[in-house]
C-alpha cells in the first residue's frame, strides 16, 4: 500500500480538477463547431412552432358602435289658455291621431265671453243700421235744398247746414261699421279662445299616429296656458344615435347600411340607416353624432334603449389574411415569421395590418405567401430553425443538420 502525506494529496487533487477542466473546454469547444448556425452566426437549438397557412378571400371591416335611441320626433301638448283639466281622452302608451282632441277643459268663462261678444255684435249691427237709416234721411234733405236752391227759394246758409248734416251722418255710419268690425273680431277672438279649451294633437309630416310618452296632470287640476299636458313621440321609425371617432368618421356616409342590436331582443336584428351626420366633433370627447333611421313597425324598439349599430366600413374582395396571433411587433414595426419553403426555418417579414375580422388579419407587403409562425414566435429571430409538430429533423439556412428538441 502507497502511504501520500497530507500536502502531496492536496497537490494531486488540484491537478486533477485543472486537467478536468480543461478537457470540459476543450468538449465546449468541439460542440460548438458541429452544432448548426443561423444567419445571425449564433447556434441555437430548433425552436419548437406551430403555423396556419397564409390564405386569400374576402374581408370586410365593420365597426360597432353603443348608442341609444330617440324619438324621431316629439312634441309637449299644452293648452293656449288656462283653466281647470275637465277630462283627458288619452293616458300613457294611449295612440295618438293627428288632429285628434286630447284634453278639454272648463269652458263656462269662454262659453260666457262668446256669448257677451255676439251681444256686443248685435248692438253694434243695430247702431250702424241707425247710422245709415240718418244718412239716407240726410241725403234726402240735401237733394231737396238743392231742389229749392236753384228755384231761388232757400238761402246758401241753409244748403250748407244739410250739406254739413250728412258729412255728419256718414261719419257717424263709419264709425258704426267699424263698431260692428271690431265686435265681430272680439267674437272670433271669443270662439278661438272656447275652442283652445278642447287641447288637440297636432303636427305635420311624418306618420298619422303618435303616442303618448308622458302624462303631466291629472283630470281636476287647474293649469295655466302653455303648461304641460302631454309628451307625444313618434316611434315608427325610431333614430338610432351614436358617436364616432375620427378614424371612423371619414368612412361614413348617408344612406349607409348598419344592423341594430339590443338587449331587450338578443336575438333579433334591425335594419338601419345613416340618416344624418354632423359637420362637427364634439369638443369634450372629439366624436361626432351620427344619426340612423330604424323602421319599427312591429314597434318593438322604444326611444331611450340601448343599442350596438354593426357598419360595414369597407370591403376587400381579395384579400391576404393570417391568423391574428401570427402578428408580432418589434421596434414598433408589425410582422410576421414566414416559414421558408423547406418548412425547417423561419423568416421575419414587415407587414401592414389592414382590416381585422373574426380573428384573422389582412396583410399587405412582399413575401407573405405559404404558412406563418403562430405559436412560439417569440422565442424567434430572422432565420431561426424551427421543429413543427411530428417532424423528426430540421435543417438550418446553412445548410447543417439539427436535431430536434
Amino acid at each position: 500500500m502507497i502511504r501520500i502525506g497530507g500536502k502531496t494529496f492536496v497537490v494531486l487533487v488540484v491537478v486533477l480538477l485543472a486537467a478536468g477542466s480543461l478537457g470540459w473546454l476543450v468538449f465546449e469547444r468541439v460542440a460548438e463547431q458541429d452544432a448548426p448556425r443561423v444567419r445571425g452566426g449564433a447556434a441555437k437549438k430548433p425552436v419548437p412552432v406551430e403555423v396556419a397557412p397564409v390564405e386569400r378571400g374576402p374581408m370586410t371591416l365593420k365597426r360597432t358602435f353603443s348608442g341609444a335611441l330617440e324619438a324621431r320626433a316629439q312634441f309637449v301638448v299644452a293648452p293656449k289658455v288656462s283653466g281647470r283639466v275637465e277630462r283627458l281622452y288619452v293616458n300613457l302608451a294611449d295612440p295618438v291621431a293627428r288632429g285628434q282632441v286630447v284634453a278639454e277643459l272648463d269652458n263656462d268663462e269662454y262659453v260666457q265671453a262668446v256669448a257677451q261678444a255676439r251681444a256686443n255684435l248685435a248692438v253694434a249691427r243695430a247702431t250702424a243700421d241707425g247710422a245709415q237709416s240718418a244718412l239716407e234721411i240726410a241725403n234726402r234733405e240735401l237733394q231737396r235744398l238743392l231742389t229749392l236752391q236753384q228755384r231761388g227759394m232757400i238761402s246758401d246758409a241753409q244748403l250748407d247746414t244739410a250739406r254739413a248734416n250728412q258729412l255728419d251722418k256718414k261719419s257717424q255710419l263709419a264709425v258704426a261699421r267699424a263698431l260692428v268690425s271690431k265686435s265681430e273680431s272680439e267674437l272670433r277672438s271669443a270662439e278661438i279662445r272656447l275652442g283652445y279649451t278642447k287641447v288637440i294633437a297636432g303636427w305635420s309630416g311624418g306618420s298619422d299616429q303618435r303616442f303618448v310618452a308622458e302624462r303631466f296632470v291629472d283630470e281636476g287640476e287647474n293649469v295655466t296656458a302653455n303648461e304641460q299636458l302631454l309628451r307625444i313621440v313618434e316611434i315608427d321609425p325610431v333614430v338610432a344615435v351614436v358617436f364616432v371617432a375620427e378614424r371612423d368618421y371619414v368612412r361614413l356616409t348617408t344612406g349607409q347600411s348598419a344592423v341594430l342590436t339590443t338587449d331587450a331582443y338578443p336575438e333579433k336584428q334591425f335594419e338601419a340607416d345613416i340618416a344624418r351626420i354632423a359637420p362637427v366633433f364634439r369638443e369634450a370627447s372629439r366624436q361626432a353624432r351620427v344619426e340612423l333611421a330604424v323602421p319599427n313597425k312591429a314597434r318593438l324598439l322604444k326611444p331611450g334603449m340601448f343599442v350596438r349599430a354593426t357598419i360595414v366600413l369597407d370591403r376587400i374582395a381579395d384579400a391576404t389574411h393570417v391568423p391574428e396571433q401570427a402578428l408580432t411587433t418589434r421596434d414598433g414595426a408589425d410582422a410576421v415569421f414566414v416559414v421558408d419553403q423547406d418548412g425547417k426555418s423561419g423568416s421575419w417579414h414587415k407587414v401592414a395590418v389592414g382590416i381585422r375580422e373574426n380573428g384573422r388579419a389582412q396583410l399587405t407587403g412582399d413575401g407573405v405567401a405559404g404558412r406563418v409562425v403562430v405559436l412560439g414566435q417569440q422565442l424567434l429571430e430572422d432565420g431561426s430553425v424551427i421543429t413543427l409538430p411530428g417532424r423528426e429533423g430540421t435543417v438550418s439556412l446553412d445548410g447543417g443538420t439539427a436535431a430536434p428538441r
